[in-house]
C-alpha cells in the first residue's frame, strides 16, 4: 500500500503561503503524515502513479485534477472535509457574495472521492444536507499528538518571560478572524483587567477580514503568529476558545493534550464528545463566559478537574488512535482483510 498525501500550495515556492501561518489544516496535515509513519504505510506528498490512494485536504483546481488522473488510472481517493460554507462565510469579507457557488462547487469537488473524512459528527451533518451520499462520509478526528503537545515547565517558564506573564494568563491559540471571537475575547479581557489575555496566532490584513479595534484593553494582547506553538499553549493557565463555527476545532484537543482548563463557546460541533464540567465549560454568551473564567479564576480545584479531564479527552484522540481507526479505512477501501 502506498498513499499519495496532498495539500494544494503546500510546496508552492517552497511553501511560502504556509509559512508563518500555524492553521487546524496544516496541523492535521501533519498529523495525517505522523499517522502513516506510525503506520508504516509508504507516503509520498506529490503525485506518483504507483500509490493505491490519493488522499486530499483541499479539494481545489490542481486537486480536481489529480482526482480525475487518479479515478483514470482505478486509485481510490479520500477527500479530507476540512472546508464547508458555514466556516467559510465567517472568514473572509468577500465570502458571502460567492457562498451559494462555492456551496456547490464543494457538494460537486467531495463527490469525487470514494471516501470523505468528515473531523465530526456535525460536519458529516452539513454535508448530508449537501447532498452528498452518506455511505461516503466517515468520521474521523484530526487527532492530536500527545507526544508534541505536552505540559512543558521550560516552555512554560519561557515563554511567560518573554512576554512578562504574571499571575494566571487566559488566552487562545490560532488565526485572529471575527469567527475565532474577538469580541468576546476583548470583552473578557475588559472584564478581567488584573489578568493578561493573549491571543497567539496570526493577524491578516484588513482588507481580508474585519480588523482589530483600534484600541483594545490594556490587558489584551495580539503577539501574531509564533514559531512554537506548544509553549504558546504552556504560557497559559486557561484556555479559551470563543469560535462562532468550527469544523472539530484543533486548537481544543492541543489544549487538551498541555491538560488546560478550557472553555468554548456552546455550539452543536462540540456535541457528544466536549462535555460541561467535565473536560470543559461550555457558554452561551459573553455572560457566561464571563461567569466561568471568573470562577475558573478563584477555583484552583475545577482548574485542575477541568484539566485532567481535558488530558483524558486528548489521549482519547491521539495520533495512535487515528492511526489505527485510518489503517482500517485505507484496507477496507482497498478490499483487503482487516486483522
Amino acid at each position: 500500500m502506498k498513499i499519495c498525501l496532498y495539500l494544494e500550495f503546500y510546496h508552492f515556492l517552497g511553501g511560502i503561503l504556509f509559512k508563518k501561518i500555524g492553521t487546524g489544516l496544516l496541523s492535521s496535515y501533519r498529523n495525517q503524515i505522523r499517522a502513516l509513519k506510525f503506520l508504516n504505510i509508504p507516503y509520498t506528498e506529490k503525485w506518483a502513479s504507483d500509490c493505491d490512494i490519493l488522499q486530499i485536504n483541499t479539494p481545489w483546481i490542481k486537486s480536481l485534477y489529480l482526482m480525475r488522473l487518479a479515478r483514470r488510472q482505478g486509485k481510490k481517493i479520500i477527500i479530507w472535509a476540512h472546508v464547508t460554507v458555514e466556516d467559510a462565510m465567517q472568514v473572509f469579507r468577500f465570502m458571502p457574495l460567492v457562498a451559494p457557488v462555492f456551496k456547490k462547487y464543494l457538494t460537486y469537488a467531495y463527490g469525487r472521492g470514494d471516501i470523505v473524512f468528515c473531523p465530526s459528527e456535525y460536519t458529516k451533518t452539513l454535508l448530508l444536507a449537501y447532498g452528498l451520499p452518506p455511505e461516503k462520509l466517515v468520521v474521523l478526528s484530526n487527532g492530536v499528538d500527545t507526544n508534541l503537545y505536552c505540559a512543558s515547565e521550560e516552555k512554560r517558564n519561557f515563554m511567560r518571560r518573554q512576554y512578562g506573564i504574571e499571575g494566571l494568563a487566559v488566552g487562545t491559540v490560532g488565526l485572529v478572524l471575527p469567527r475565532k471571537g474577538t469580541d468576546t475575547f476583548i470583552y473578557l479581557a475588559k472584564e478581567f483587567p488584573k489578568n493578561k489575555f493573549l491571543w497567539f496566532g496570526k493577524i491578516y490584513s484588513g482588507l481580508l477580514v474585519k480588523p482589530l479595534p483600534k484600541e483594545l484593553p490594556l490587558n489584551a494582547f495580539f503577539p501574531g503568529f509564533v514559531d512554537d506553538a506548544v509553549a504558546a499553549f504552556n504560557a497559559l493557565d486557561i484556555f479559551i476558545f470563543p469560535s462562532y463555527e468550527e469544523n472539530e476545532g484543533m486548537a481544543i484537543l492541543e489544549a487538551a493534550a498541555i491538560g488546560l482548563p478550557i472553555v468554548v463557546r456552546d455550539i452543536p460541533v462540540y456535541e457528544g464528545w466536549l462535555r460541561h464540567g467535565e473536560n470543559c465549560l461550555k457558554a452561551k454568551n459573553d455572560a457566561e463566559f464571563r461567569k466561568h473564567i471568573e470562577m475558573l479564576i478563584e477555583n484552583k480545584e475545577m482548574r485542575l478537574k477541568l484539566g485532567q479531564g481535558a488530558k483524558a479527552l486528548a489521549e482519547s484522540k491521539s495520533i495512535d488512535i487515528l492511526s489505527r481507526n485510518a489503517g482500517d479505512i485505507y484496507k477496507k477501501l482497498l478490499n483487503w482483510d482487516i486483522k
